[in-house]
């Protein structure tokens, strides 16, 4: 399953996108003004993959949505130019993702979660697999995918898969308040990926420390974790030889990393200046899901590694100028937002 094979020049690579799209309600970001209502979730890394990719890809989302906002998130997919003609949302009639984000400090929020789409089964993701070159699986709700979907999607997809773990470390309350709970068998769901990302606080929830959790996810497998620390920037964690995706064309994809037995290397990766205002803190919601998405397409377009972690940071800081997904994409391009 996946792309394998010598492919026709005019065909363009086609990443998959697993996430889910929530509707936020946000107090506390500007404390000049009230709530402000838009799309969240994943939509910030599709924005991110709109900017970072080149022509020869497309994105392909993976995703189910509430019939309530059905028509909102079509409109949405509708503003970004790297959507792939036939790529189309699954609709459902569950109530669709929506969160209360209260912000305590710039890196600091609570969220209560109402509705919830269903998780994909295996038979039901199946069939959005074919011919998909590589796949992004970001855990926005936590449901996305169980465990076991998750082994047989990484036994028999072949290309190369990326994966925030995000809020498969946060537990729901009956309240719907989301608060932090560790993750059994970290290190089968580590074996499930080919890139891991986690923030720091969920490191702090897998590992006594970032060297402990590095050691888990490359001994399971892992060819790069990545540990964003907000404003501090970001520490990476490769395994020897790793220095991107192998090869440039489609079938280099195919399991398509480089690397091999030998030391770890790690560094920190400084964060960039965010272009804001003297006096505006700017907006964090959504920066790690821009550094992320944009360290995935630069490696996917062939990238170094160090060059896909640097373009990751200065996209992370531009978001920060950028307030909300709608016009995103043109802002991390540097164009004029249509907002």
């Amino acid at each position: 399953m996946g792309s394998t094979g010598i492919v026709s020049p005019e065909r363009r690579r086609r990443l998959g996108v697993i996430g889910t799209f929530v509707w936020d309600v946000i107090y506390g970001r500007d404390p000049r003004a009230g709530p402000v209502e838009e799309w969240g979730g994943i939509t910030y890394a599709l924005s991110a993959f709109d900017a970072a990719l080149d022509d020869c890809w497309e994105v392909v989302p993976v995703m189910k949505v509430g019939a309530d906002l059905a028509p909102r998130a079509r409109e949405y997919l509708r503003t970004l130019k790297r959507v792939a003609p036939d790529g189309a949302l699954v609709e459902v009639a569950s109530p669709n993702n929506r969160v209360e984000l209260r912000y305590r400090s710039a890196e600091r929020r609570s969220e209560v979660l109402t509705g919830g789409v269903p998780g994909w089964t295996w038979l039901g993701l199946v069939p959005l697999l074919r011919d998909l070159d590589a796949l992004y699986v970001n855990f926005i709700s936590g449901t996305e995918l169980d465990l076991p979907t998750m082994q047989l999607l990484r036994q028999h997809f072949r290309g190369p898969i990326y994966c925030d773990l995000h809020s498969l470390l946060l537990a729901t309350q009956p309240n719907g308040l989301r608060t932090p709970q560790p993750l059994a068998a970290a290190a089968d769901w580590c074996r499930c990926a080919d890139l891991l990302q986690v923030n720091e606080d969920e490191m702090a929830l897998l590992a006594p420390d970032a060297m402990g959790l590095a050691a888990t996810a490359l001994g399971a497998g892992v060819r790069c974790l990545s540990v964003t620390l907000g404003s501090r920037g970001v520490v990476y964690f490769a395994c020897a030889g790793f220095d991107g995706l192998a090869g440039s064309g489609p079938g280099a994809l195919a399991r398509g990393l480089t690397g091999s037995a030998g030391p770890v290397r790690t560094a920190l990766v400084p964060a960039a200046p965010a272009p804001v205002r003297p006096g505006d803190a700017g907006d964090p919601t959504g920066c790690g899901d821009v550094w992320g998405a944009t360290y995935f397409s630069r490696l996917l377009v062939g990238d170094k590694l160090a060059e896909a972690l640097r373009a990751a940071v200065v996209a992370a800081a531009r978001n920060v100028g950028h307030r909300g997904a709608t016009g995103l994409a043109h802002h991390l391009r540097g164009e004029l937002s249509p907002r």
